[in-house]
């Protein structure tokens, strides 16, 4: 990764926090209920485009969250067991998103574009302003 200048976007923070990381994007919408396991913090849905990958520790990035209200249980769960994201930028705020990010404590932006942001860049969230910087932009 190189260096291609700093970007920053602005939406609305949601769960105060703030963090830096390393993004994990997927652009389809993501329930915690099945989709996540929350034993190993790995993606286990087939549908999602990031299938396999573990969320322990990234910025987790995707549209909306859907599904279960026992969705915010296991985001939970996983913040429990050590295994939760640091953040979690969605376009779009879901109530059980949310939920979990609260009781989960873990920063949350929603109304942001993740298509501008890619997996395996090294993002700074502000969820207190709501800002994302986008530290280390991936070439194409």
């Amino acid at each position: 990764m190189k260096m291609t200048g700093q970007i920053t976007l602005k939406g609305r923070g949601i769960v105060e926090g703030s963090c830096k990381a390393e993004a994990l994007v997927s652009t389809k919408p993501i329930s915690f209920l099945g989709d996540i396991d929350p034993k190993t913090g790995k993606v286990i849905g087939k549908n999602l485009d990031i299938y396999g990958e573990c969320i322990t520790d990234k910025v987790l990035c995707f549209p909306h969250g859907h599904g279960s209200t026992v969705g915010s249980y296991v985001l939970y769960a996983l913040a429990k067991n050590k295994l939760a994201p640091k953040a979690i930028v969605n376009e779009k705020a879901d109530p059980v998103i949310v939920v979990g990010a609260v009781i989960a404590n873990i920063p949350m932006i929603d109304k942001i574009d993740i298509g501008s942001i890619k997996t395996g860049e090294i993002v700074e969230i502000d969820a207190y302003k709501g800002i994302i910087k986008i530290l280390e932009k991936k070439e194409v």
